[in-house]
């Protein structure tokens, strides 16, 4: 089944909103269900990754983070709960690549390891701390091929990777400064192309993201690219590499980039995508699996919008689905 999930980050109740998606990309309610946890009741949750579905889209992966757990779902006709995983203080970003799952605490600035099996099962000794306890993190995620795992730190300005051992566990934290100020959301690309957004303020014009390629270090290809808009926060790209959408939260726009063959990042058009100019609230964003339909959050409006994504990279709307609590946060498509 072809998917969209959304999580109310509610704090009485944390729910996942689930809409079924047609050939054509819109969307129809499916359900809401509950996570077993609880969310912090706060508009905006800082991260990247907070709903995510795994690489065989058999299961979704919910962060609940005013209980400090993160709950399993089995995917099908709706949701089942399989069971619901006490992490650490304030997970908002979760990871997952051939059933090894990592998850960002936030209350402590570190990692945990687990496997999937219906369920969340500890891997012992696999707790990272971060850089600093001031790290400040925003997304955890790994490369492609689960070679590594990546963090961005926006307390430090840095990106952290670990690489990712036969038996799950991480080795020694790599630090590579950031080229812009304050590293948020991320994607790789299926040639190890890192795109990073720069959450550094509202101000118009101030909006950029950065590329970089994996290999023996972290190295920076096109540095602090900028778009004219402003706050950028979330980045996904197209199952072939060739582009990044990124969103604009202060300004209702989604930008499109296309990326090189050597990594580097080129702005193509700044508002490939709009919700309405200027309006606030545009966040969370995920691909379909075929890459076809771009989906994001729209926060402020309480609503999902739908592009869909055209061979060269354009974006059609698709239309808006209402009816999101102001709360809501992550997302995953299927």
């Amino acid at each position: 089944m072809s998917a969209v999930y959304v999580q109310t980050n509610e704090q009485e109740e944390n729910r996942v909103v689930a809409f079924q998606r047609d050939a054509d990309g819109r969307l129809e309610p499916l359900g809401w269900f509950e996570t077993g946890g609880h969310g912090d009741g706060r508009p905006h949750m800082t991260s990247q990754g907070s709903v995510v579905l795994t690489g065989d889209g058999r299961h979704l992966l919910v962060t609940n983070v005013g209980s400090g757990s993160v709950s399993v779902f089995r995917t099908g006709p709706g949701l089942e709960l399989l069971g619901v995983r006490s992490t650490g203080p304030a997970p908002k970003s979760v990871a997952e690549h051939d059933g090894l799952v990592y998850v960002l605490n936030t209350g402590d600035a570190g990692l945990t390891g687990y496997r999937l099996d219906d369920g969340l099962v500890p891997l012992p000794g696999s707790a990272r701390s971060l850089s600093s306890p001031a790290a400040d993190p925003a997304q955890v995620g790994f490369s492609p091929d689960g070679a590594w795992l990546l963090v961005t730190e926006r307390g430090t300005n840095a990106i952290v990777r670990f690489a990712v051992g036969a038996d799950g566990r991480l080795g020694p934290a790599e630090v590579t400064p950031s080229s812009g100020p304050t590293p948020y959301g991320f994607a790789v690309a299926p040639d190890g192309t890192l795109v990073v957004t720069e959450a550094f303020g509202a101000q118009v014009g101030r909006a950029a993201a950065s590329s970089y390629r994996l290999g023996d270090a972290v190295r920076p290809r096109s540095r602090s690219v900028g778009n004219g808009r402003s706050e950028i926060c979330w980045a996904v790209i197209t199952p072939d590499g060739r582009h990044a959408f990124t969103t604009n939260f202060a300004d209702g726009a989604v930008s499109r980039w296309a990326i090189g063959s050597g990594g580097e990042l080129v702005l193509e058009d700044a508002t490939a995508g709009l919700t309405v100019e200027g309006r606030k609230g545009l966040r969370d964003e995920d691909l379909s699996g075929d890459g076809r339909f771009l989906y994001a959050i729209d926060a402020d409006a309480c609503e999902v919008r739908g592009w869909r994504v055209d061979e060269d990279g354009t974006l059609s709307a698709l239309g808006a689905w209402n009816g999101l609590p102001a709360t809501a946060a992550g997302m995953a498509a299927s």
